[in-house]
């Protein structure tokens, strides 16, 4: 189990980042109202498409996600956690239009000093897993690609 520790009226308590993502991985409309089990009220969560700070306003965007993409799975791989902060990589799949979408991520997070997640930060390649999918734009950015790339 991945645990960071946090002072709590000069106790040391422990947060188990695990929990975080079992709730990741059964994430679903049904659940998603849980999510305040484990991100503080103001938490930032910043993807390539969205840059919010809310509770409310990262529900929407997972609302969103599971209208547009469905069969959605999410599956961490890796995770570490520090004093304030942790990672996690991971593996999203689903159908998007109703064609299969994979790609691989990681996402940043930061703990406030109760343990809540404050910051939730999800890197991926937009560009080469979303945008490069398009007609036409997606032909574009892989010849720029590929034109930029060293062999």
């Amino acid at each position: 189990p991945v645990l960071r520790s946090y002072q709590k009226n000069s106790q040391i308590m422990s947060v188990d980042l695990n929990e975080y993502i079992k709730f990741l991985e059964k994430l679903s409309p049904e659940t998603l109202d849980k999510i305040s089990i484990h991100v503080a009220p103001n938490i930032r969560f910043k993807d390539p498409f969205n840059d919010v700070e809310g509770i409310e306003e990262m529900k929407m965007i997972f609302s969103h996600m599971f209208e547009e993409i469905k069969d959605i799975s999410f599956k961490v791989t890796k995770s570490f956690a520090g004093d304030s902060s942790g990672c996690i990589e991971w593996t999203f799949s689903g159908k998007l239009r109703g064609n299969p979408w994979m790609f691989n991520g990681t996402s940043i997070l930061v703990f406030d000093h109760t343990g809540l997640i404050v910051e939730h930060t999800d890197y991926w390649d937009a560009a080469r897993e979303f945008y490069e999918k398009i007609p036409f734009i997606g032909w574009v950015l892989a010849a720029v690609r590929k034109r930029l790339a060293v062999n």
